[in-house]
């Protein structure tokens, strides 16, 4: 057990270290090490601490004198981590070199799974496989040049999301960790991590927050909230400089699986807020490129304010883990999930119901606020029905409803607008011409004129589907439950936070 003084701790966080002996036949583990790994796990638990591993492993011992009774030994690791795990457990990982077979299973059952609080960090040279590049080559396998390409962060782990940050090296590995300990690390006898002293003014607006080197044109934040700069809310913006702008601004900041690919539009942020930690989600606001290859049946880049299946993930990994541990945040513009085959043949049903599912287990207040528009899906999976912790507000300005207007005049209401457009003047007028002596021309004029006036009559039932079904109307059916200006947005979340907790 070690204990580390901190600004918020001052008498030590404490936890169990577990860490791999590489000088020792590469840390191969067999029953003797699986067995302190054991009580390492029984120790934690009894204690209520986390359990702090720094990993270098070639997995189970290979000998002439051992064998299978090796795998039982890890299996009885597995077993342990698992129940650790599900009954609140954290382990908090360093992947600091190679880690092969066993151990990898043990990084990803202590890490990776949906349930699971900790996190996976890795350094530059540190890698995670099932089978190690010569023993691969020697079956005739698929390998690659060096252990990293096969199982490191930089093209493996970090974009399949299975680890979560990169460093350069151990001591960086630590600082990060530490950083974590900042926002996470619940004392023993407490009930959630404790709160930071701010000097970042509650009542702060985040309207008058400079955004700097915005490429999508706004100067402040106020600017992306105002109808005279984005009328409508249909702008892409950056939902980080939103982010940046309500959190205490000396609480500091820690985003996870950053490198996520296909997750690039949900952030997951650690931050202070009013002093408390939270985990703070976002929806990202603007289309962002796709890297690699892409399928013929998904989209050409990754839409703003919309949810694919690995951003459907990490939102529900991101709320399990601050679950009984601290508030979520969300800052929501979110059109819904993307219903491309693509996203469906990639589980995109399955993700969105663990997003569901990760609200309806969540213990603790969630803190949902709509910053542009909601629609859909998207709606279901945050209502609050679904946890009675669970709070939703909007900001002034913003849209809710089943579907967006466009869509709707276009799909729902296509026979009312095609009947609109057929009484509209202009086109009786130009029909009531073609009775008299139809040509060629006239009728191409009139194809071309009811072409124009349905368009027109799409975007006056459009408009008016926005104008009925307003963030006032989702207020007064008890969707939301306060609409706020976005002045007043960050001094509303720490309230609302304050009167969930205390």
């Amino acid at each position: 057990m070690i204990s580390t003084p901190t600004e918020k701790v001052p008498e030590g966080v404490r936890r169990i270290l577990v860490l791999s002996d590489a000088s020792m036949n590469m840390g191969a583990l067999a029953a003797p090490e699986c067995d302190r790994i054991v009580a390492a796990f029984n120790m934690a638990e009894e204690r209520s601490l986390p359990l702090e591993w720094v990993a270098i492993s070639s997995g189970a011992r290979i000998a002439m004198d051992s064998g299978t009774e090796n795998l039982d030994s890890t299996a009885r690791v597995v077993r342990r981590i698992v129940t650790f795990t599900q009954t609140g457990g954290t382990v908090n990982l360093i992947v600091a070199g190679v880690n092969i077979g066993a151990q990898a299973y043990f990084d990803a059952l202590a890490t990776m799974l949906m349930h699971t609080r900790g996190i996976l960090i890795m350094t530059q040279d540190a890698s995670m496989l099932l089978t190690g590049r010569r023993a691969l080559e020697a079956a005739g396998s698929i390998s690659a040049e060096d252990e990293a390409a096969i199982g490191g962060y930089e093209r493996i782990m970090g974009p399949n999301g299975e680890a979560q940050y990169q460093a350069r090296n151990l001591a960086d590995a630590y600082r990060i960790l530490y950083e974590h300990y900042r926002f996470d690390y619940v004392p023993p006898g407490e009930t959630s991590p404790r709160r930071l002293e701010s000097s970042d003014p509650e009542d702060r607006s985040i309207c008058d927050f400079e955004i700097v080197e915005d490429e999508f044109g706004f100067a402040t934040v106020g600017e992306i909230f105002s109808d005279e700069t984005n009328p409508g809310r249909k702008r892409a913006f950056s939902m980080r400089a939103v982010m940046r702008s309500v959190i205490d601004q000396d609480g500091g900041n820690l985003e996870r699986w950053q490198d996520m690919v296909g997750g690039e539009t949900a952030i997951v942020w650690d931050a202070h807020l009013g002093g408390i930690p939270v985990e703070l989600i976002g929806i990202e606001s603007h289309p962002a490129a796709r890297d690699g290859y892409r399928p013929h049946d998904g989209p050409p880049d990754w839409s703003g304010g919309t949810l694919f299946p690995r951003s459907s993930k990490k939102m529900a990994r991101a709320i399990n883990a601050a679950s009984g541990v601290r508030p979520v945040v969300v800052l929501a513009n979110l059109s819904g999930f993307d219903g491309s085959p693509e996203s469906l043949r990639k589980m995109q049903l399955e993700y969105g119901a663990e997003i569901a599912r990760a609200v309806v287990n969540f213990e603790g207040p969630i803190l949902f606020s709509v910053v542009s528009r909601y629609h859909g899906g998207a709606y279901v999976v945050f209502s609050q029905e679904l946890n009675p912790g669970l709070e939703a507000t909007a900001l002034t300005g913003s849209f809710a409803s089943v579907i967006g207007g466009g869509p709707a005049a276009s799909v729902v209401f296509a026979r009312d607008v095609r009947a609109q457009a057929a009484a509209d003047d202009r086109i009786v007028a130009k029909q009531r011409e073609l009775r008299l002596g139809a040509t060629p021309e006239m009728r191409d004029e009139l194809e071309a004129l009811i072409e124009e006036v349905t368009l027109e009559k799409q975007a006056e039932v459009a408009a008016e589907f926005d104008r009925v079904h307003s963030v006032h109307r989702a207020r007064e059916v008890g969707s939301l439950r306060e609409i706020i200006d976005p002045a007043l947005l960050r001094q509303s979340l720490i309230e609302a936070l304050r009167r969930a907790l205390d």
